[in-house]
């Protein structure tokens, strides 16, 4: 990817082109994770890509193409969050949700059902990210999710690498700890599970069956028990950005840019 930034430094649309292409899955998809709602990741990835391209000539090559966009990438997500300024959401609250209208003869055979399901597990997974502070929630998923060293870490967030280390620990614990007491799928000895929350998420309209935020016929996956946390969420799909939206971005980089 470092020849295609060195010919789109020099004008290549082509070359931009691909970049945009190359990077705008991995944007949208850490933007969904930190931001949860999928329109905003939306807004978020398009902020993005044009930063990262607005400031191609200062990458100096001294890191990989890649962990440099996720630098700028979390930097601006941080300040997003900082500007919602919004009521955190904690596991307390979310433990307590968990329990709440479990239905035990929901079923699940038909196609869409188990987009319900699925619909379910993928907003619980990214909600349960949404209880982590802003800081620890990005370095979780940077750490652990997209499974980035402490030095490559560190880079991305601007801080030490004990720093990174010590953060990534204590997130770590707090997921770890949260899914082994509450999620069924993480330990089959609790009782939620994806399916016997879907009455109660769409009574509550947290699901909407007519407009799903995150399930999708091509990107359904199979709900199965999982060892930790991590893997829970590592289940979900890889989000498609809009191919609308890119195509936009494109002529904006093409018309102000070169």
């Amino acid at each position: 990817m470092e020849t295609l930034v060195k010919k789109a430094v020099k004008g290549d649309k082509v070359a931009l082109n691909s970049l945009l292409e190359n990077i705008q899955k991995y944007i949208y998809n850490i933007s969904i994770k930190i931001l949860f709602h999928p329109e905003n990741a939306k807004d978020a990835t398009q902020e993005i890509l044009i930063k990262i391209v607005t400031h191609l000539s200062s990458f100096n090559y001294e890191s990989n193409f890649t962990t440099w966009t996720y630098r700028i990438a979390t930097n601006y997500l941080l300040n997003q969050l900082d500007k919602q300024n919004r009521q955190q959401l904690n596991f307390d609250i979310f433990a307590k949700d968990l329990v709440q209208g479990l239905n035990h003869n929901y079923n699940v055979n038909d196609v869409e059902k188990k987009l319900l399901v699925e619909e379910v597990k993928i907003g619980c997974s990214i909600g349960m990210l949404q209880c982590l502070d802003s800081e620890s929630r990005i370095t979780y998923v940077v750490g652990e999710i997209l499974d980035f060293n402490s030095t490559d870490g560190a880079y991305i967030q601007d801080i030490t690498s004990e720093t990174f280390r010590k953060r990534l620990s204590r997130a770590r614990t707090k997921i770890n700890e949260f899914t082994k007491q509450n999620c069924g799928l993480v330990n089959p000895q609790n009782d939620c599970r994806c399916h016997k929350k879907v009455d109660n998420a769409i009574a509550t309209k947290r699901v909407n069956p007519n407009n799903l935020l995150f399930a999708s016929k091509d990107l359904i996956s199979s709900i199965a028990e999982v060892e930790s946390a991590t893997g829970l969420i590592q289940t979900n799909p890889v989000f498609k950005y809009p191919e609308k939206r890119l195509n936009e971005i494109k002529k904006i980089v093409e018309v102000n840019l070169l």
